[in-house]
């Protein structure tokens, strides 16, 4: 009886909101045709994959993929290159984020405030390509605008593509610059949803600006915080667009600054080891859950929404 009501109830539910579900159906199966279809290739993780044999047809091997990966001795090197330049990118962007959205609350001038986090919030919508294209026209050798300013100075031009240690805080700088106007954003309304009354009644009670930073700001901040980090370690983790982009084939930092997801198209794309690739994948995609269910262990146990 008690499950008859419940389908009752779900029907009359569907009928009740139809309109709304049918526009949700385009979006509904463009999520199921781009991202859950596309997981059966999975599969090939398992396979010694051949386009003759096709994804359910190729040969079974098992964990071989996997071991491959492991004994291959690449693991541990782009494995360290991800976690570095994600701890790089979520320390750095969220002090920043912070930094500029408290700056932005403070701003009396109306104009100048919407002025500034256009600026600020601007490359945000520029396509990594397009910041691959400035990075050469400010870092080439022979035509670079850096090493054009450094000339004039008597400064040596520098061989920023010919050098691989420049290459981890270029990319990191550049992240900064492209990403961080999204989270000033998103903690700027954080910020200007706290209640003035709590900050007034610190002052009253001889707070300072610091003491009202991190008794109040901060610990109102914290939710976000924990939002913005598992969004932004979920999107760390998946690094190559700012590494390809940025490097390219040809660029000595090639090696020496591959992620997981870079080796992962490599194998697919360049050299044809969908299975291998697949198997990557697929460690990326543990390796994300278990992070994601950590972080929202620790907002359950640490955060406070009250």
């Amino acid at each position: 009886g008690e499950q008859k009501k419940k389908s009752s109830g779900f029907f009359k539910k569907v009928v009740k909101y139809r309109t709304l579900l049918l526009m949700l159906l385009p979006s509904a199966l463009m999520v199921f045709v781009f991202s859950y279809l596309p997981m059966c290739g999975l599969v090939m993780a398992f396979e010694r994959f051949n386009y003759s044999d096709g994804i359910f047809g190729s040969p079974w091997v098992g964990l071989e993929n996997f071991k491959f990966f492991f004994a291959s001795g690449k693991a541990l090197s782009v494995t360290r290159n991800t976690a570095l330049y994600n701890l790089a990118f979520i320390g750095i962007n969220t002090v920043l984020e912070i930094l500029f959205a408290i700056v932005l609350s403070e701003m009396a001038g109306k104009w100048l405030k919407k002025l500034t986090q256009s600026i600020i919030f601007m490359p945000y919508f520029i396509s990594w390509v397009v910041v691959g294209s400035i990075a050469y026209s400010l870092l080439s050798y022979e035509t670079g605008s850096l090493n054009g300013i450094l000339e004039s100075m008597g400064i040596d031009a520098i061989n920023f593509y010919g050098e691989a240690g420049w290459w981890p805080f270029i990319i990191i700088a550049f992240s900064a610059w492209k990403g961080v106007g999204y989270g000033v954003v998103v903690y700027l309304a954080s910020i200007l949803g706290v209640d003035g009354a709590m900050h007034e009644a610190a002052a009253i009670d001889g707070a300072g600006s610091l003491q009202q930073f991190f008794k109040i700001t901060i610990p109102m901040l914290t939710p976000t915080i924990f939002f913005v980090m598992i969004t932004s370690i979920i999107s760390g983790f998946q690094v190559f667009d700012v590494v390809y982009m940025m490097i390219g084939k040809t660029n000595p930092a090639y090696a020496s600054t591959q992620t997981v997801v870079m080796l992962f198209y490599r194998q697919a794309f360049d050299y044809g080891y969908k299975g291998y690739a697949a198997a990557i994948s697929i460690l990326i995609f543990a390796v994300i859950m278990l992070v994601t269910v950590v972080q929202l262990w620790g907002q359950k146990k640490w955060v406070n929404y009250d």
